[in-house]
């Protein structure tokens, strides 16, 4: 384990073109995707799991899509050290193979719960989730709930279940922990769990809440779960309390519904909470510390701040404005895993090990979601979720790659388009030597975001495929009708459909060329001097300017146009030539409109 100096450090939002240079190019009108890829990023693959979009992604550094997996849920999605998916959601848990493959799920409703947000695979191989259970409004006035908070006349507490994977379709659950069996309250004292709350920091109210959020029946909301091999400890981050928990995992379900046993001796009972003392009477407004929280978990062995504990601090309701931060807090904890508490006060640590902000607060806000992660290079990958904006910081507070989502609930964006609810629930990397990526096909492919880099209203792709169109040219065949426009169905040529985009005289096909033979001869030079009028002065001033002509004469006659209007190029030379038959086309005919 490193030996770490502690450190306060505000860091904040480093401005994108400090490192302009070294940044890939960011094309004008650009609105998702890559934005920054400093040589300080981790090189590496991020796996992201957009909220209401049942796929996950795999991308590498440079944007690029590198694997996905179309996994029918939306909720945290990890890679596994033998390449498989682990995805949570739908009430439970499924797992696919790195070609996509479904070999196992797990639907926890078979049971009587709802499982929720997250999941943690164990070294054993059984998953952890998070799950809510119902208790009606009589078992919650029965345990002490004041009847003025049911306001939706129902209570759904949470409940971890430790399920052993079994065959393509099921598991056993095999260990449990109900926050139900932990409560006290100071409200209704004819029942069991009466006392004084300030008394019991390890038990939970059931009665506390906040004043910037509603009571819903799912009053604690938990939202993400990481486990301590070391200590054999579960750690939750509980949004509507503001507060991260620490459990003991190693009871068994009868313990864990006890206030006895594990290793802790202390049964299923809070081992350490932090965030908001006021849950347990222990402070006031001014000590509370997270505000509707995310992603509390440890900070691996091996990494910067090994055994710390990370939490995206979401920030609603904090004190001077909402603004989301990254906090890293040293927790008390001994080589046992036992956490020092002095009764009365607040558990400690007073003050964060570090700290990411942005330099003016409001600029780095997600209200809800969201997470981070402590990567290998000493860097935090953080995931604002509601922006569907992920980004690496080292530190100090640099920012090094920027990537914003192109996949909100209706699928993949076209680049230009605003990246409206692009939401990402949770983003994580690896680095190229975690074992799960060993032996795959990790050939980038294209951008997940549908390219249109000419904005002809075709991608780039099919240009390239289906058109034989240049991407990067939104008129391949210059005749002033663009590709997007050429390949619409014949029946929308007022719009210049029903043309070839790879042919500059397609106009005089549809025009006069029944026979579509592609060829110009005398009888298409005709028809346009019959279309745009014949030789001479309609009204005998030779001056006139070019909007009284009503059509093609000697004043009009110009060679090769110099400027805008071809009507005044060049000096008159009396004659109509194929120069002037072109320049009628271009002012007339090639375009998407005015067709006969």
């Amino acid at each position: 384990m490193r030996k770490l100096v502690p450190r306060i450090l505000l860091v904040s939002f480093i401005a994108l073109a400090l490192s302009a240079a070294s940044s890939p190019a960011v094309g004008q009108g650009q609105t998702v995707g890559l934005f920054l890829n400093e040589a300080g990023s981790l090189d590496g693959y991020t796996l992201f799991s957009p909220l209401s979009y049942g796929t996950a992604y795999l991308i590498d550094n440079g944007g690029r899509l590198v694997n996905s997996w179309d996994t029918g849920v939306d909720s945290t999605a990890y890679l596994l050290e033998d390449g498989s998916l682990l995805r949570a959601g739908g009430g439970g848990a499924r797992r696919f193979t790195w070609d996509g493959m479904l070999v196992w799920e797990f639907d926890a409703s078979s049971y009587g719960y709802s499982a929720h947000h997250d999941i943690e695979l164990l070294p054993s191989g059984n998953v952890l989730m998070i799950a809510w259970e119902t208790k009606t409004a009589a078992e919650a006035i029965a345990a002490g709930r004041d009847p003025a908070l049911l306001t939706d006349g129902e209570l759904l507490p949470e409940v971890i279940i430790e399920v052993e994977p079994t065959g393509a379709t099921g598991g056993n659950i095999v260990w449990e922990w109900h926050a139900w069996d932990h409560l006290i309250q100071d409200y209704d004292p004819t029942a069991d769990n009466y006392g004084v709350v300030a008394d019991h920091p390890e038990l939970i109210d059931i009665n506390f809440g906040q004043p910037f959020s509603p009571n819903p029946p799912d009053w604690l909301h938990a939202n993400g779960i990481d486990y301590n091999e070391e200590f054999d400890q579960i750690v939750l981050s509980i949004r509507q309390v503001s507060e991260l928990w620490v459990i003991d995992h190693s009871t068994t379900t009868e313990e864990a519904s006890t206030h006895n046993g594990g290793i802790s001796e202390r049964g299923g009972d809070i081992l350490y909470r932090w965030g908001n003392p006021q849950a347990y009477r222990a402070g006031d407004a001014s000590d509370q510390k997270l505000f509707l929280q995310h992603d509390a978990q440890w900070i691996e062995t091996g990494l910067l701040g090994e055994g710390n504990i990370l939490v995206f601090n979401n920030g609603n309701g904090r004190p001077g404005g909402d603004y989301s931060s990254v906090d890293e807090l040293v927790p008390p904890v001994d080589g046992f895993g036992n956490y020092a508490f002095t009764p009365g006060q607040a558990f400690a640590p007073l003050d964060l090990y570090w700290t990411y902000q942005a330099a003016n607060p409001a600029d780095f806000y997600s209200s809800f979601i969201s997470g981070a992660v402590r990567l290998p290079n000493d860097n935090t990958l953080i995931n604002s979720g509601a922006q569907g904006t992920l980004f690496e910081v080292t530190p100090e507070g640099e920012t090094v790659w920027r990537y914003v989502s192109p996949v909100t609930r209706g699928g993949p964006l076209t680049q230009g388009q605003p990246p409206e609810r692009n939401f990402v629930f949770r983003a994580y990397r690896y680095a190229p030597d975690f074992p799960g990526l060993a032996g795959q096909d990790l050939t980038p492919g294209q951008p997940i975001e549908i390219l249109d880099s000419d904005k002809d209203g075709l991608t780039d792709q099919d240009e390239v495929n289906v058109y034989g169109t240049d991407p990067m040219n939104s008129d391949t065949d210059s005749d002033g009708c663009g590709d997007g426009a050429e390949v619409r169905p014949e029946a929308e040529a007022g719009a210049g459909g029903g043309r070839d985009p790879l042919y500059y005289w397609d106009f005089m096909d549809m025009w006069v060329d029944k026979q579509k033979d592609r060829r110009v001869d005398i009888i298409d030079i005709g028809a346009i001097v019959s279309r745009f009028g014949g030789v001479g002065d309609l009204n005998g001033d030779p001056l006139d300017p070019p909007q009284a002509l009503t059509g093609y004469h000697v004043s009009a006659d110009r060679s090769p146009p110099t400027g805008a209007n071809v009507w005044n190029a060049g000096p008159p030379d009396a004659l109509i030539n194929i120069i002037d038959v072109g320049l009628a086309v271009v002012q007339f005919g090639h375009n998407c409109s005015g067709l006969p």
